[in-house]
């Protein structure tokens, strides 16, 4: 019973942070499955919305050369929280492998489109340099994703590359999305929702892009096929031990939807469902350094309340050892029914993963708007 109090006194504090203020402290969460013993990760910086700051969403983490991390995501700014809304690049760090982080952001990236710069992934290149990737949204026609290179750990960035020239449209590219194959080739995939005589559509055109000098120019592949009409968008890569490339899709088909190539990229099979239930939502799926095996973190929403299950909640983690044809260790990081959790950011520091996603409230309509950066033991994942 003491410890029962004692669990929620700290989801109660926890939840003060998230509605009152920022918290740059770290706080103790638990998730649990039905059929798993509690486990309990830090939760080391909450990132709230606040005056002429309306959300904080959709970033990723780079580890540099000195030992720091830099998490690096879109900050809002104005009144508006919409997609559509102003929005430069903002980073903290990290010195202590993600338990703590700075207290103020820095400008990584001024807001060069016409309405905003969003939803970014970083790479360390295998030569070394960074890549970073991020959206410059025009307007509702024009949002194509951009890549610059820096040679000094962040401090100064390349001119700007866009990774499509081919089309011109609305493409979406997730945070935390590109991959280099182990030959060196670069990829990202795209959902195109609109474009020159193409009315704006809900359901995604899928792509993926790929470039074999490091990113100076781009090849698009095939369309992903989807004989059925399913609703794809945000999708993701992963490779694969066999050489083949995994795509994980956002679907409406009540589970995430995979694609396979089998020829780096350049074609793709049928789009098929694969076993992660899941509702209108995104997934974010990589490999473990060391062992092996696939991680993923989704929303495992498996209630038969056909409302309920359109809800971004709850948030888990699962790892996968043959190639994401199933899953096992699921362990529930976030469980708030009327949280909205999503759009995550995976790192692995150490024997530890480092996770950035949105985890807002629906109710007061701060879902997007607030990011949280956890962390847990890759061990506690296989206990």
């Amino acid at each position: 019973m003491k410890k029962t109090k004692l669990w929620r006194a700290n989801m109660g504090l926890i939840l003060l942070c998230i509605l009152g203020y920022s918290c740059e402290r770290s706080e103790k969460i638990k998730g649990t499955e039905s059929s798993e013993p509690q486990r309990i990760i830090s939760r080391n910086l909450i990132l709230n919305p606040g005056e002429n700051n309306p959300r904080n969403s959709e970033g990723d983490f780079i580890s540099l050369k000195d030992g720091r991390i830099l998490f690096v995501y879109s900050h809002y700014y104005g009144e508006s929280s919409s997609d559509h809304a102003t929005a430069y690049l903002a980073g903290r760090f990290s010195d202590d492998e993600g338990k703590t982080w700075t207290k103020n952001d820095i400008e990584i990236l001024p807001n060069e489109g016409g309405m905003n710069v969003m939803s970014v992934s970083l790479l360390r290149l295998q030569n070394g340099d960074i890549a970073m990737f991020y959206l410059r949204k025009n307007n509702t026609d024009d949002c194509i994703p951009m890549m610059r290179i820096s040679k000094d750990e962040t401090k100064t960035w390349s001119e700007a590359i866009p990774c499509i020239t081919d089309k011109e449209g609305y493409f979406v590219l997730n945070n935390d999305r590109v991959i280099q194959l182990n030959d060196g080739r670069l990829m990202l995939s795209v959902a195109k929702h609109a474009g020159p005589g193409m009315e704006w559509s809900g359901k995604g055109e899928i792509f993926s892009y790929y470039s074999d000098d490091n990113g100076e120019n781009w090849v698009s592949s095939d369309e992903v096929p989807n004989p059925e009409g399913i609703v794809l968008q945000e999708p993701g890569l992963v490779e694969l031990k066999d050489g083949s490339i995994l795509m994980y899709i956002r679907s409406d088909a009540g589970f995430q939807c995979y694609s396979y190539s089998q020829d780096r990229g350049k074609t793709w099979s049928q789009v098929e469902k694969s076993t992660l239930v899941s509702p209108v939502s995104p997934a974010t799926i990589e490999r473990i350094p060391g062992n092996g095996d696939l991680v993923a973190v989704w929303n495992n929403n498996l209630s038969e309340d056909p409302e309920k299950a359109k809800l971004r909640t709850p948030l888990n983690i699962a790892t996968s050892s043959d190639e994401g044809k199933t899953w096992s260790n699921i362990l529930t990081i976030e469980d708030d029914p009327d949280g909205w959790y999503c759009y995550t950011a995976i790192d692995f520091v150490g024997e530890d993963i480092i996770l950035g996603h949105c985890a807002g409230n629906r109710p007061m309509g701060t879902g997007l708007s607030v990011t949280n950066i956890s962390k847990l033991s890759l061990s506690s994942l296989y206990e």
